[in-house]
């Protein structure tokens, strides 16, 4: 299989092409390859149903425990506001 080699910033500019794709790229920072992207088709329909069982038994097992999701939600709030945010990372000259 043919590999398309790109520039860093080539690929994340053309993320949206390279991901509707089938062919794998070479992603290069300075000419050296950094890493592969290799694009998936026709697991979408899979995914979905599995995310859909996943999420069937934790309702189930929320409602064998008795757990109230506003409760929980309520909770999680008052953590994350407890805890300081974090500083994103500006990223150097590629």
């Amino acid at each position: 299989m043919q590999t398309t080699k790109v520039g860093i910033r080539q690929f994340r500019a053309g993320m949206a092409e390279f991901i509707a794709s089938s062919t794998p790229v070479a992603v290069t920072r300075h000419g050296q390859t950094v890493g592969y992207f290799i694009p998936t088709q026709g697991q979408a329909d899979a995914d979905i149903a599995a995310l859909k069982q996943a999420s069937q038994v934790l309702d189930q097992l929320l409602a064998t425990q008795r757990v109230d999701l506003d409760e929980v939600v309520t909770e999680f709030k008052a953590a994350r506001q407890q805890t300081p945010a974090r500083k994103k990372l500006k990223a150097g000259p590629a």
